[in-house]
């Protein structure tokens, strides 16, 4: 039986509920909702207009609802008078299925049919910056290899340790905090779990450390690339397949190649096969591409990929296995929508096994200096617009996510990149003003 969110207000001196939702672009919308209204809205939702978010709708479409997952509850560490609540779309009693929730939660039902979970653990990186953004907001931060940099890391100890306060509070299991490769750059880690519930948590995640910088006088931003010198914005996620107990992983294998089980690499190879329709979505804005295939930066390294490839503990890779029953997939950023990313992830995967794809034998190289000596790799693509257009022919995709969800990704985004051609950059009037 659901949770009565009425009762956990009452419980737990809840006043407000956040009902929230993020659009095709991962942008979360919510509504503020008393407690003495929670238990209609739990019943029925709380209304919005699609067409006001980025979601393939027109204004002449019916009232859109949004049902909170009593499951999702968050209660805000800072604010404990609010409550935070993922929620499902739907409109005219139907689930929106071109909606970025619902997606993953279509292909969590294939899987669990299948008898299996996938379970997952992202690597969220972030920058701390000044109000307009404009620079680090740590001036004292300026080493070309800062990453672990002790001194830059505890000058921001009292947003770090309220970031991770906060998520030993809520039981997420936070275990290790990081200044990272750039100037200004900080990962927090924290366990692998369901693939559904890592989403809502990365959701909430970003949100978090967004607020919690701002009481702090500071800006968070997840942006790919915020620094041309500096490394970009990574979204690492780490995945393994198990049985539907949740006991048993099946990656695991005693006796598999570099401890994966012949399950594992076919996920594996459902990834290579439909990694170039998955770029707009694991990279979804102008700015992801300034990272993947970028220079070198300050520090020496992009710790980007620039290849379709995989390999062992090394990298330099897309995928790397860092050990047995499990794969880290390097490719997604920062400005990737968490529940996008864990559907394509699970829909490529899903192909793999059912199509026993093969993801060619692993490449124990350094990519960024040998990458050149491998031939008949696939290269990913160079920029957003051939991203989508891999993404509209990929029919593996399409069949895994349906066209409806595909086509509303891809018209959006293209919108998208048409806005962008119409800006004029500085660059094009530093070099060609006077053409």
């Amino acid at each position: 039986m659901a949770t009565n969110l009425a009762n956990v207000a009452k419980q737990k001196k809840i006043e407000y509920f956040l009902i929230s939702f993020v659009d095709l672009f991962g942008v979360l919308r919510s509504k503020l909702v008393p407690a003495r209204a929670i238990g209609d809205m739990q019943r029925d939702g709380a209304g919005f207009a699609g067409f006001a978010t980025w979601l393939d709708m027109t204004p002449a479409d019916s009232d859109m609802f949004a049902v909170p997952d009593p499951d999702s509850l968050i209660q805000l560490p800072w604010k404990k008078e609010v409550g935070w609540l993922a929620a499902d779309l739907y409109m005219d009693g139907k689930a929106v299925e071109a909606s970025p929730r619902v997606a993953l939660k279509r292909q969590v039902e294939k899987a669990e049919k299948k008898g299996y979970r996938l379970k997952t653990g992202v690597e969220c990186e972030y920058f701390l910056v000044n109000a307009d953004g404009s620079a680090i907001s740590d001036p004292q931060d300026t080493q070309s290899k800062p990453c672990y940099d002790q001194s830059a890391l505890m000058r921001r100890f009292d947003v770090i340790t309220q970031i991770c306060d906060a998520m030993i509070e809520l039981g997420w299991g936070p275990y290790q905090n990081d200044h990272e490769d750039a100037n200004g750059q900080f990962e927090m880690n924290w366990d692998y779990d369901d693939c559904l519930k890592t989403a809502d948590r990365h959701v909430f995640f970003k949100y978090m450390v967004r607020q919690i910088a701002e009481n702090h006088g500071l800006r968070a931003t997840f942006m790919p690339k915020p620094f041309s010198h500096l490394t970009g914005n990574g979204c690492h996620a780490h995945v393994s397949l198990w049985d539907k107990t949740g006991k048993k992983n099946l990656f695991a294998s005693k006796t598999g190649e570099m401890g994966l089980s012949a399950l594992a690499y076919q996920f594996l190879g459902g990834i290579m096969h439909n990694v170039e329709g998955l770029a707009s979505i694991f990279n979804p804005t102008v700015n992801s591409y300034k990272r993947i295939n970028a220079p070198r930066t300050l520090s020496g390294a992009t710790w980007s990929p620039n290849a379709v490839s995989y390999g062992g503990n090394n990298r330099t890779h897309m995928v790397r296995i860092p050990d047995a029953g499990r794969f880290e997939l390097r490719l997604m950023d920062g400005a990737a929508n968490p529940y996008l990313l864990q559907a394509g992830i699970l829909a490529a995967g899903l192909d793999g096994i059912a199509n026993k794809r093969d993801p060619g034998k692993r490449l124990d190289i350094n990519m960024y200096e040998e990458g050149h000596k491998a031939r008949g790799l696939k290269k990913l693509p160079l920029n957003l617009l051939d991203a989508i257009r891999a993404t509209q022919k990929a029919k593996s995709l399409r069949d895994e996510l349906g066209h409806e969800l595909v086509d509303a990704y891809c018209k959006l985004k293209l919108a998208q990149w048409n806005d962008f051609t119409r800006s004029i950059t500085q660059w094009e009037r530093d070099n060609t003003l006077d053409c």
